[in-house]
């Protein structure tokens, strides 16, 4: 938690205290750390210097370094909260997620696929700068009965092709690839996974390169799933990469 000052300068650190400061003007909430600092070069390189050769610090930023510089540098902390995003609604909330379950990393993704999304990925006048792959478009083949390529509230990600089966209410990621017949719902499936024909995939977390062989049935039989899966205590099964099959479905570690 930190305290501060009502032009928000940090005057101290109070780290998991139950009766930290509050907010100046706010008695109902206080602040707490994002994780995220913004440095002048030269302090840090010294702040990180002296910490390193003292033998009494953990050599943590949030229990050593920062509360070390409180009198000794200004500080300030910057209220995310009043951070306003262009081309998002004046009164929208700034965006923040603690991601620290696997759980709630579904919830957040799950989230960019709402109709109004709180973290929109298609806002023109705040686009995102993250890494940028050379990938084919995504693709959708066969319109047969029982072998069409669709996606239904979901989003599709770069160099996906859908040969003939059907994602409903997921994200997939990169170069995913479903085959006839198959049913992914409800699920997050990352880069290069490949589902096989006729296999069925329900509130699924696919890790990355996993491969699904055909006919295979995961999240339908949670006890079952069990045996060969992470599952959490929302009933939200994980398949890991890096390992061969296993019974009638397949894990991967």
């Amino acid at each position: 938690m930190i305290e501060t000052g009502s032009d928000g300068r940090i005057i101290g650190f109070h780290e998991k205290k139950a009766d930290a400061p509050a907010i100046p003007g706010d008695p109902s909430r206080v602040f707490a750390s994002m994780g995220n600092y913004v440095f002048s070069t030269r302090t840090l390189l010294r702040e990180l210097h002296d910490d390193a050769s003292n033998v009494d610090s953990t050599h943590d930023f949030g229990r050593d370094i920062l509360p070390s510089l409180v009198g000794r540098a200004e500080m300030y902390a910057y209220d995310f909260q009043t951070n306003r995003i262009p081309g998002e609604p004046p009164d929208a909330a700034a965006y923040w997620r603690d991601v620290g379950t696997i759980d709630a990393y579904y919830e957040a993704n799950m989230d960019l696929k709402r109709v109004t999304p709180e973290l929109n990925l298609y806002n023109r006048e705040w686009p995102l700068r993250t890494a940028s792959y050379a990938d084919p478009p995504a693709k959708f083949t066969f319109d047969d009965e029982n072998r069409r390529g669709q996606a239904i509230d979901s989003i599709i990600s770069a160099g996906c092709i859908l040969s003939g089966g059907t994602v409903r209410n997921s994200v997939l990621c990169r170069n995913v690839r479903v085959h006839s017949g198959a049913l992914v719902e409800d699920s997050l499936i990352l880069d290069n996974c490949d589902v096989g024909r006729r296999s069925k995939i329900r509130r699924t977390i696919l890790d990355k390169n996993v491969r699904i062989p055909e006919d295979t049935r995961i999240g339908y039989d949670l006890e079952h799933d069990q045996r060969l899966y992470h599952v959490t205590e929302s009933g939200l099964v994980v398949v890991e990469g890096n390992r061969t099959p296993v019974d009638v479905a397949t894990v991967f570690v």
